[in-house]
């Protein structure tokens, strides 16, 4: 068995502490929809960027997904187009529809690019055509929300989240809507994407019967 040094074992105590505390921090949703706006005008000068962000919340699919589309996938929608999808997590099956917002930002991007179909919507720099990933997904969102202030535990998945949360309080989806757009197995992790929040609770309260 080896031992450690008590320093050595404080030094492991700090990072495992550190290493628990940060899987317990939860990716929340943006909620705020001035934050929306805030980041789709600091992204009104990169394409790329701006349509990976509606696509995001405006789709409610894993970052993985919206990366794997290809160019040829979109080069032929208008709103309303439906473009069918696999998902790689759960392997089901999946749709994104163009709606207007989407289409708009869709249409400034493939006027700044190469049309060519069989390349990754959003490429990597690194490799003549590989997708962006998950990981720099999420080191992008984090600097947007940086740059702009905005205190919300980001991730990769926060996108995915906010679409979840504006859904239901700015268009009333109901959850079992929500949960079979997101695919999800368990009414249960559909719940944990809602984003309730305590005063939601308090206030129904005040409702008489």
């Amino acid at each position: 068995m080896i031992e450690l040094c008590f320093e050595c074992q404080i030094s492991f105590g700090f990072l495992l502490k550190t290493i628990i505390g940060r899987l317990k921090m939860k990716v929340e949703a943006i909620t705020e929809q001035r934050d929306i706006k805030r980041i789709k005008k600091l992204l009104q000068d990169n394409s790329r960027d701006r349509l990976l962000f509606i696509l995001g919340i405006n789709t409610g699919l894993r970052a993985q997904d919206i990366l794997a589309l290809k160019i040829g996938d979109v080069l032929e929608c208008k709103v309303g187009s439906r473009i069918s999808i696999k998902e790689k997590k759960t392997g089901k099956d999946n749709v994104i529809i163009i709606n207007s917002e989407i289409f708009s930002a869709l249409e400034d991007y493939l006027n700044d690019i190469p049309k060519i179909p069989e390349h990754y919507l959003f490429k990597s720099r690194k490799g003549k055509n590989s997708p962006l990933t998950t990981y720099a997904v999420m080191n992008y969102i984090k600097d947007w929300c940086r740059k702009l202030n905005i205190k919300t535990h980001v991730g990769a998945h926060t996108l995915r989240k906010t679409f979840c949360y504006q859904q239901r309080k700015i268009h009333g989806t109901s959850w079992e809507v929500l949960a079979k757009r997101l695919n999800h197995s368990s009414p249960a992790i559909t719940r944990r994407y809602l984003g309730i929040k305590e005063e939601e609770v308090e206030e129904i309260l005040m409702h008489s019967i």
